[in-house]
């Protein structure tokens, strides 16, 4: 593992004028992946984009976690319907006649 992997919690905490025991809130809940790298709590890099996309939720919806958690999963089941109908609209794309 690399240092350039992983985010410390303490410059997020900075970045998004946040405490730190909201993102350890995160990981109790299970929203987010905490590891410890070289004594430091972070966050893998992948991870970033959803950490903000939930601190955005949390401040611009005041929401709480367990509110953060619905509208997580709501999210990630309208992406996989978004994907599958654009499956389903190319599959019959096929079937229709391109002379109409």
């Amino acid at each position: 593992m690399r240092n350039k992997e992983f985010f410390p919690l303490v410059r997020l905490c900075e970045l998004y004028d946040l405490e730190v025991t909201f993102f350890e809130e995160l990981g109790d809940f299970g929203l987010i992946d905490l590891k410890v790298y070289q004594g430091q709590q972070c966050i893998h890099q992948d991870a970033l984009q959803e950490v903000e996309r939930i601190i955005r939720i949390h401040r611009d919806l005041h929401v709480n976690l367990e509110g953060i958690d619905v509208v997580l999963n709501m999210l990630r089941r309208q992406e996989e319907l978004e994907a599958r109908l654009l499956r389903l609209s190319n599959k019959l794309r096929r079937y229709e006649d391109p002379f109409q």
